[in-house]
């Protein structure tokens, strides 16, 4: 199974995406949707699995829950915004770790693109920095990767360009 992992979009989504994940299975976005409208683009396109983020209005936290736990190709999933980072999580997520014993930590929120192996929690975390042209990050970034036999594999780091540029 192919995964496209975006977060922190904050209403702009780069057309490159749809071509970077047009070979994806599932696309999945950690938050800061920023419009209704973005994620119903996304889920046009390719099956989307979302969570809301701070900045999220109403008609996106509707649309789509807190946090996100699930399970594909023997991989167990906790998808959340705000996480922190290893080993410093915060304590709602600490406590859905030591509950649901994810594989990987999905979350969003820093604008930083991080793939860290947590071997204290037995999981790979992973936020694919930002995809949208607010914040203080310099470079948009996207994650790919494959799930096959209960493992991440063949991740790739996507930069779509300066933060500022609108494609």
């Amino acid at each position: 199974m192919k995964i496209g992992l975006i977060s922190d979009t904050h209403s702009h989504l780069d057309p490159k995406v749809f071509e970077y994940f047009k070979n994806v299975d599932e696309i999945w976005h950690a938050g800061d949707i920023g419009t209704l409208s973005l994620l119903e683009e996304l889920e046009a396109f390719k099956p989307t699995v979302a969570v809301f983020g701070n900045i999220d209005g109403h008609e996106i936290r509707s649309a789509s829950p807190e946090d996100q736990i699930f399970e594909r190709e023997g991989v167990n999933v906790l998808m959340t915004h705000i996480a922190a980072k290893p080993p410093r999580y915060n304590p709602r997520v600490k406590k859905l770790i030591t509950e649901h014993k994810p594989n990987i930590l999905v979350c969003g929120h820093s604008h930083i693109l991080k793939v860290q192996p947590d071997p204290a929690n037995n999981l790979l975390f992973i936020n694919p920095g930002a995809a949208g042209i607010h914040g203080f990050h310099q470079v948009k970034t996207l994650l790919r990767f494959d799930l096959e036999q209960g493992k991440p594999k063949s991740l790739e780091v996507i930069e779509l360009g300066k933060r500022g540029a609108l494609s």
